[in-house]
This record gives C-alpha cells, sequence and structure tokens, in this order.
C-alpha cells in the first residue's frame, strides 16, 4: 500500500505510473462477521454497540469485473445504514449478500463470510475493468452508492427503479470504510478539487438523499418561498437539506435537540429553530398512544416562526416517533417527503388530515444518477459545503459508528483510510480560500 500512497501523494504520478503499480494481495477493511448476526439478540436497539460487532480485518482484493474498478480509498464517512449493518437491523445485510450472489457469477464475489460495509469513499481509480472507458487509472474521484444492473426498462427513466438497486457497501460488499473499494464505474463522479479527501468523502450518501427528496421532481419539488420543516436540521442528512432549502430560496424551520445545534443552523443561515427538547414536545403518551395535543402545540409554535404559515414540504426522516406530527402540521395540498426511519418503521398518523386536506406522502430513497451527479456539482461549485465535524482513524471506525447510533455527533463523521493525516487533497486552494468558513463551520462550533 505504500508504493500506492506515495503515487497519490506525489501529484506527478501519470496514469500509466498508476496502472502500473502493482496490487497488493490484501488490503485492511471494515467489516462485520457472519457468524457474529445474533450477538445482540434480546438486546434493545440502544443497548446494541457497534464497537462489538465491527472488526478491522486484512481481507484480499476482490476479482476486477466488467464495467468496475477499483479505487484506493483515502477517506470515507459513517451514515446510518453502516450503523444497521453493524447491529444487524432490521435485518442482517448478509441476507442481501446472498441474495445478490445468486444473480450472476460475477455477483457471487459478494456473498462472503464477512461483509465490508460503508457507502462513501473519496480516493484515486487504480484500475478499471472491460468496458470502461471515460475513468483511467490516477483519476481523483468520488462515489456515489446506487448499484444497478440496467437490464431491465423499469429503471430507465429513473434508475432508483431498476428491480435490482442496491446501495453500494450496504447490499453489497467491498463498500467504502477500506483501504481498496469495488464500485461499478457508473459510480464514480469527480472528486471537488477545493476539498481535503475526508471533506469530499462526507457529503455522498446523505447529500444526494437530501438532493432528491427536497430538490428533484422525483422528491418534493421545492421551490422558492416554500416553508420547508427539516428534522434533526443539523445532522447528517438534515444539514444539507437545511443548505438546500436556503440556497433554493426556501424557508427551512429546523428542528434540533440541543442549543448548540440550534447555534449550527444559526450559522448555516437559518433563522427559524425550534429545540425540541427545551421546548418538551412530547408526540406520544406512551408506547401505543400519541397525543394530537402536541401535534397542534408544534402547528402553533411553527406558525409564530413563518408569520401564520403552515409549512409546505416536511423533510421526514425520523420516522415513528415524528411522523404524526409531520402529517399534522403539513399545510393543505402539502407534501411529507420521507427516507428511512431512525426511530422506527412503523409509522402512525391520523389520515383524516392527509385525506381530507389532500396532502401526499412521496417516499425518498437515495438517488438516481443524474440527481447524484446534480448533488456533486453543486459541492464542486461551493454552492453546498461538507458538514463534517470529526474525523476518525479507520481503527477507530466501531467508535464512529458507536457516537452516530446514540446521536453524539454533528454533521457528518469521517473515516481515514490510506490518508496518513487530514487535510490532504486539496487541489484548488484558491476556491478553497473563498469557501474556507462555511467548509469548517461543523469543525468550529
Amino acid at each position: 500500500m505504500k508504493e500506492i500512497l506515495d503515487a497519490i501523494q506525489s501529484q506527478t504520478a501519470t496514469s500509466a505510473d498508476f496502472a502500473a503499480l502493482p496490487l497488493p494481495e490484501s488490503y485492511r477493511a471494515i467489516t462485520v462477521h457472519k457468524d457474529e448476526t445474533e450477538m445482540f439478540a434480546g438486546l434493545t436497539t440502544r443497548d446494541k454497540d457497534p464497537r462489538k460487532s465491527i472488526h478491522l480485518d486484512d481481507v484480499p482484493v476482490p476479482e476486477l469485473g466488467p464495467g468496475e474498478a477499483l479505487v484506493a480509498v483515502m477517506a470515507s464517512s459513517v451514515n446510518y445504514n453502516s450503523v444497521w449493518t453493524s447491529i444487524f437491523e432490521p435485518v442482517s445485510t448478509f441476507s442481501f449478500l446472498e441474495r445478490y450472489g445468486r444473480l450472476s457469477e460475477l455477483t457471487r464475489r459478494h456473498d462472503l463470510p464477512y461483509h465490508i460495509i460503508g457507502s462513501d469513499l473519496a480516493g484515486v481509480v487504480l484500475r478499471t475493468g472491460p468496458g470502461v472507458n471515460a475513468w483511467h487509472p490516477g483519476d481523483e474521484v468520488v462515489a456515489h452508492c446506487l448499484s444497478v444492473e440496467l437490464e431491465s426498462s423499469d429503471g430507465h427513466n429513473d434508475t432508483m427503479l431498476d428491480p435490482e438497486q442496491r446501495i453500494w457497501g450496504f447490499e453489497t460488499n467491498f463498500g467504502g470504510l477500506a483501504e481498496i473499494a469495488l464500485v461499478k464505474s457508473n459510480q464514480l463522479m469527480p472528486k471537488p478539487d477545493h476539498l481535503s479527501w475526508e471533506e469530499a468523502a462526507a457529503p455522498g450518501l446523505v447529500n444526494s438523499t437530501a438532493y432528491r427528496q427536497l430538490v428533484s421532481r422525483n422528491g418534493a419539488g421545492m421551490k422558492q418561498g416554500d416553508n420547508v420543516l427539516i428534522w434533526g436540521a443539523s445532522g447528517g442528512l438534515g444539514s444539507y437539506a437545511t443548505q438546500f432549502a436556503l440556497a433554493g430560496g426556501a424557508n427551512p424551520i429546523c428542528v434540533v435537540s440541543s442549543p448548540q445545534k440550534a447555534d449550527i443552523c444559526r450559522a448555516m443561515g437559518a433563522e427559524a429553530i425550534i429545540d425540541r427538547n427545551a421546548e418538551d414536545y412530547r408526540f406520544w403518551k406512551d408506547e401505543n398512544h400519541q397525543d394530537p395535543k402536541e401535534w397542534k402545540r408544534f402547528g402553533k409554535r411553527i406558525r409564530e416562526l413563518t408569520g401564520g404559515e403552515d409549512v409546505d414540504i416536511v423533510f421526514e426522516h425520523p420516522g415513528r416517533e415524528t411522523f404524526g406530527a409531520s402529517v399534522y402540521v403539513t399545510r393543505k395540498g402539502g407534501t411529507i417527503v420521507t427516507c428511512a426511519s431512525t426511530s422506527g418503521y412503523q409509522h402512525e398518523y391520523d389520515n383524516r388530515y392527509l385525506w381530507m386536506s389532500l396532502k401526499r406522502i412521496i417516499g425518498s430513497h437515495f438517488a438516481n444518477y443524474r440527481e447524484s451527479w446534480e448533488a456533486n456539482r453543486l459541492i464542486a461549485k461551493g454552492k453546498i459545503h461538507p458538514t463534517l465535524s470529526k474525523v476518525y482513524s479507520l481503527e477507530e471506525t466501531g467508535q464512529a459508528a458507536y457516537d452516530v447510533h446514540r446521536n453524539l455527533h454533528q454533521g457528518k463523521v469521517g473515516v481515514l483510510a490510506l490518508a496518513p493525516t487530514e487535510g490532504l487533497g486539496v487541489r484548488d486552494h484558491d476556491k478553497r480560500a473563498q469557501h474556507v468558513d462555511a467548509i469548517n463551520r461543523f469543525r468550529n462550533i
């Protein structure tokens, strides 16, 4: 790996130099193990500890197939799907790998007794397989996490609708929390040249997800002047939604859980902020019954912040805990767009407030190819910025996942893979200087 890292850091190595580098037989990767899927049996979700299930292993370099690329990973990040993988909820991801492995001889490589996780990366292309023409060894890249086969016409208008759509590093193997990753070449995008490796790796999954959910016509189709309620507005996903709302001329109403997180939203430029803990909203009376009086109190607070208007869009991702309130506070004809369900998948709401008021619920999941490129383009142009708050070493990935699981983090947490220190990989220092305060916004609070 030293030769690969030396070539990357030299900044003078050519594509031919990278192509001539020998590949190692093995590399270090963050894994979960198939024989440990029952290790948390009987524990509550909160008590399941990713530090116990996440391993740093030496694994063999996978075979490179047509349309694929091997990438030297300089940095990655932790998303909530890595938490789900590590606590084996809602199902073990080995069921995904087994199913994918039955698809073809080539996909059989993914069905292993270990799962290399991670759905973000920033790094350098080492090898490309047959049929790859747009990318070459030495190219500096980031990767989005959409893996599709595109053999069915169902996905030709929207690649997220491909029947073989998967999330790389979650529903496939050889993910980004490793020194080398295997991706389909159409996952690759240019690395923003004003960002360090760890900064460039941070937006990936959450930035593209927020773009589709909020901006794209496949999601809420946000427009100027919209009031947008954003749950967890300083978190890994919400921090990008807040930026998209502000950049698109909308009015974000940011829901957070602490004064510190409120300060982060103000630093991004938001003005309407609700600290749900300080104002003590309790949407559930007990495990089985919600409290509509709390929905009404919440709606009244929103109108105080918007000049009497209800919200046009709710950016939903907590799920069970908040969904009833989200449906209630949306204006007549408004939209609740939902992805994930970090507080529970079984959503409950009073349908009278949906059907009688002509509201819409839209399901949204990651982003298609074009949406991913558009989201990355906005990062490259400095219109949207990374929300990186803390960086861990590869050895500390278990702790990073634990912090995300327990909501101890702000924005995104990064992980260094091959990069020996933070701050490397910046190519355009002038552009960086224009945006450095925004880039470091989550690091400085």
